[in-house]
């Protein structure tokens, strides 16, 4: 900016250096129009202009980012995302009051002159001359739809928007040079239309379109005179005449348009005097702009979207080709969410769980068969406020979620017997399962080297409920959780067989990385994981041993209608039917009479398991039918909220644990979820009945057999190596932790802290101990 004086004005010496810098561009401009190559070529030899006959292959008709429409699976609208918000429209569908009111108040001439006017370069010179600054500009409607091209390229970068708008003779030349191909190749109608869609308006409108439903809540093609006069009026300086927050300005700007259009017989006198008296009345739309706006709390699905869409190579394959696209806009895109699905969701999480409260939860469904996720919420909603957060509990760590997932506790389970199963167990297999022992002293791996328990701190574990004690078969184990019979399961078949099941069923870490070969995550689900995950893993059950991997995204459509490729589903064979048929009718036992028997949904077969994890800090639900797949985590993000006499959604929980407040919330999503829908039942198997013995064993606990019961002796903190998350007992380890705390689970390195929440090593994720090695 140049220096002024005192009393305000140029000296006499800058005003002389603003002629010749007027004169020097006019001259420039004037020469490169008599001899574009000479010209062209001249000045590039002087540095002045590079590249000057590279012509840019899309400036005619350059890709404006627009906003990006997101979809649910019926058609309905779940978000509107952009980088810059901008629908274009053809030039039939702009008032035609709008077109002749920004012809006369930006380019008066603009029907009469080619690509530069030269009446107006003389006149703006003269007129400059006499000023002693640069009062008046020259470019024409053509040159500034160039300048909009070059500043929509420069996106959001400010070295490249700098670029493109430094005053410079260069720049000005360069400018010119486009000016004339547009002129000869695209006509004034076109020129006038694309004009009309680059333009910025203020208030975060790009283009005509947005900016009409802005101000006045109309489409483009209503604009009466006046609110076209006003908007006319605005593109010389957004910010100076912005309607929303000076009217007066706004209105004198818009009256010299209007007095602009009667000059060159647009309208008439009486039609001008008219608009003039009219005041300044809007009805704003306020910018409604990213996955914080979307309905039936499916901000965290949306948020998911915009990540695959960043994230999977078929949407390009680096990560700027894919950003560009997403950023470009102009987008729809249909999702898998369910509306029904979605509804009935968050309806539950709202009954059950207070967004003030202490603890969250997360729901996530999935539709066995084909990976598609219908439903995605969670209690704290997507926001920057006072519970709120921008972390999607449901999902890992590299997709927006927590750094390590959740611990899972005894959901876990299932994945250890379909591995025994698959490997040749019976379904019928007993074990002594007393009620406490140490683990194995060695359990197999996968490598040579077989894991070994500490003998003089051997990890130890031990039931729920004094009462239960052995011999169990696997159906009443798995319906009570007996933990020492998982166990001794584990140290029977080896960790390889469990790893390779999980492997299969995709089941990963929170934070990306494979399970690590250690009893407690291979048993006891010590290791965190996104309820997406487990969701999309039970749904092999149901699918009958076949794996889909999740996906979001249905279609893709550009604004010309072509379509984009997608995401597909991958399916594969992860276990046996008759294995996938054993879990069923083993987990079917647990909502009908076991842990889970208050997440039981009525008149359709249902299966599901029970979780919670030391300390109570964890607590899941993950059941199914055979055509949806659902996974609820209770718990604290942090990590350092214990459910033990805790009101949640408004209800005193003396303890919690899987079947008391996730299996609920699950049963209430999935009735809502299926309501219309019939399922198919499940194929039976015989997998035995429960001994009178062990039935009589468990004489005086909690009704359905409940594993989470508070009858036990809390005899360890459960923070130490080998704690293990012995389903919710808290305990885990009858020895104290590692002495300065170290008790990160095995694999998690780094810093678990959750953006804006300061957390120690080892607590997100679960303090679920190191193990011996």
């Amino acid at each position: 900016m140049a220096m002024k004086r005192s009393g305000g004005g140029l000296t006499g010496t800058q005003q002389a250096a603003k002629f010749l810098g007027v004169s020097a561009l006019a001259g420039a401009v004037l020469a490169g129009i008599a001899l574009p190559a000479a010209g062209a070529l001249g000045l590039a030899a002087r540095g002045t202009v590079e590249g000057f006959d590279d012509i840019p292959a899309n400036l005619k008709t350059p890709p404006l980012s627009q906003r990006t429409t997101i979809l649910d699976s019926k058609g309905g609208t779940i978000a509107q995302v952009y980088s810059r918000d901008r629908t274009v429209v053809p030039l039939a569908d702009i008032s035609p009051y709008m077109q002749k009111a920004i012809v006369a108040i930006e380019d008066s001439r603009f029907y009469e002159h080619g690509a530069i006017d030269l009446k107006g370069v003389l006149r703006a010179m003269n007129k400059n001359a006499t000023s002693g600054g640069v009062a008046q500009g020259a470019s024409t409607l053509t040159q500034q739809y160039v300048k909009n091209v070059f500043v929509e390229e420069a996106g959001d970068d400010p070295d490249k928007v700098a670029e493109a708008t430094q005053q410079t003779i260069g720049r000005k030349v360069k400018e010119l040079k486009y000016a004339i191909q547009v002129e000869e190749e695209l006509g004034k109608k076109k020129i006038l239309e694309n004009y009309l869609n680059i333009t910025f308006f203020g208030q975060q409108a790009y283009g005509i379109e947005a900016a009409a439903k802005r101000y006045f809540s109309k489409p483009a093609k209503d604009l009466t005179l006046d609110e076209s006069a006003m908007l006319a009026g605005i593109v010389q300086s957004p910010t100076r005449y912005d309607p929303v927050n000076d009217a007066t300005e706004a209105k004198k700007r818009r009256n010299t348009v209007l007095q602009r259009m009667v000059d060159m017989k647009d309208i008439s006198r009486g039609e001008a005097d008219k608009a003039k008296e009219a005041p300044i009345t809007l009805h704003v739309s306020k910018p409604k702009n990213g996955c914080i706006t979307a309905v039936d709390g499916a901000g965290f699905f949306c948020d998911y979207v915009r990540e695959v869409f960043l994230s999977d190579p078929v949407f390009g394959k680096t990560k700027e080709e894919r950003a560009k696209l997403w950023n470009q806009g102009g987008l729809t895109v249909q999702t898998t969410l369910d509306p029904q699905s979605q509804k009935a969701a968050q309806a539950s999480i709202k009954e059950h769980v207070y967004q003030k409260d202490s603890v969250a939860t997360a729901v996530t469904m999935v539709q066995p068969g084909s990976g598609k996720i219908l439903a995605m919420g969670q209690s704290k909603p997507y926001g920057f406020g006072d519970n709120e957060t921008q972390i999607n509990f449901s999902v890992n760590r590299q997709m927006g979620g927590s750094n390590f997932g959740f611990p899972v506790g005894s959901t876990f389970k299932p994945f250890l017997a379909a591995a025994a199963i698959e490997g040749g167990k019976p379904p019928t297999q007993q074990y002594p399962s007393p009620y406490e022992m140490d683990y194995p002293a060695s359990v197999q791996t996968c490598g040579g080297k077989p894991w070994v328990n500490d003998p003089k701190h051997p990890a130890h574990l031990e039931n729920e409920n004094e009462n239960e004690i052995g011999p169990f078969a696997l159906k009443e184990a798995m319906a009570k959780s007996v933990n020492t019979y998982f166990v001794q399961m584990l140290g029977d078949i080896g960790m390889c067989p469990v790893s390779q099941m999980t492997d299969k069923l995709n089941v990963r870490q929170g934070n990306g990385e494979k399970l690590p070969m250690v009893p407690s995550a291979l048993t006891l689900g010590s290791t965190g994981i996104s309820p997406l995950t487990m969701a999309t893993a039970y749904a092999a059950f149901a699918n009958r041993g076949t794996y889909c991997t999740p996906i979001a995204i249905e279609s893709v459509k550009k604004t010309d209608g072509s379509s984009v490729p997608v995401p597909k589903t991958a399916c594969s064979k992860a276990m046996s039917q008759s294995t996938a048929d054993s879990i069923n009718s083993l987990l079917r036992g647990v909502v009908d009479s076991g842990t889970g028997a208050e997440a039981g949904l009525k008149d359709r077969d249902n299966a599901g398991k029970t979780g919670t994890t030391d300390a109570r800090k964890n607590a899941w639900f993950v059941g199914y039918t055979s055509n949806l797949s659902g996974a609820v985590w209770v718990g604290s993000p942090s990590q350092r909220v214990e459910m033990n006499n805790i009101t949640i959604g408004g209800q005193f929980q003396e303890q919690v644990y899987g079947g008391q407040v996730p299996g609920p919330i699950w049963r209430d999503a999935m009735t809502g979820a299926l309501q219309g829908q019939p399922s198919a039942p499940f194929t039976s198997v015989n997998v035995g009945d429960a001994g009178q013995k062990t039935e009589d064993a468990t004489a005086g606990a909690p009704a359905g057999g409940n594993n989470d019961s508070n009858k036990s002796k809390n005899k360890g903190n459960g923070n130490g190596p080998g704690s293990g998350n012995a389903n919710g007992n808290g305990r885990g380890n009858k020895h104290k932790p590692k002495p300065g705390g170290d008790n990160k689970p095995p694999g998690q390195g780094g810093d678990p802290s959750i953006p804006g929440i300061p957390l120690p090593p080892g607590v997100v994720g679960g303090d679920t101990g190191g193990w011996p090695q």
